[in-house]
């Protein structure tokens, strides 16, 4: 697949199946998150990769936080098996730095611009992905369990694996409604 089709044709599959990538694979992986734009070289990211027992791990940190909200058990239900939805879930960090050049919401950027290279560099072997977010990454008993404070911020976690459906098409949008010039 050429770089523009990968980039101008990408959608987040939400149904996934083992395989995850391995070996060559995810250090493709990983090594495309590490070449994300990185003003002042301060690399501010840390990938937690999760398979097997660290799905289990996973879960048990998303349950341990609805449980703190007192959520009802349908929530504290889905938010336990959300990691099982692939075989392989990253959380992205982004460790920020304290820079006079750099303020910490370009890091955040990096640290996003980290997960959409891995996530593409999953896509062009053949994998698929797709990148979430949501109030756990915000919730203080995840923050503490990924030992995220301060500025830090969980900006997501990858999905990745096989997929187990075909995409739906891409929408179609018009430049003119995003794009304007000086």
């Amino acid at each position: 697949m050429d770089a523009i089709t990968l980039l101008t044709q990408r959608r987040s599959i939400p149904r996934l199946l083992a395989p995850a990538p391995t070996g060559e694979a995810l250090d493709n992986m990983l090594a495309a998150g590490l070449r994300a734009p990185d003003h002042g070289a301060l690399t501010p990211w840390e990938f937690v990769v999760a398979t097997g027992e660290g799905l289990d791990k996973l879960s048990a940190i998303l349950k341990s936080a609805a449980e703190a909200d007192n959520e009802e058990d349908a929530v504290v239900e889905k938010a336990t098996k959300s990691p099982y939805r692939a075989p392989m879930v990253i959380t992205v960090i982004a460790r920020t730095k304290q820079h006079d050049k750099v303020p910490v919401i370009e890091q955040h950027i990096s640290a996003g611009c980290a997960a959409q290279a891995m996530q593409m560099a999953a896509v062009a072997q053949g994998f698929q992905g797709f990148w979430r977010t949501g109030k756990w990454a915000y919730h203080s008993v995840v923050r503490e369990a990924f030992n995220v404070s301060g500025d830090d911020e969980i900006v997501g976690f990858l999905y990745v694996g096989t997929p187990d459906c075909t995409p739906a098409g891409v929408p179609k949008r018009d430049t003119a409604k995003y794009v304007t010039y000086l």
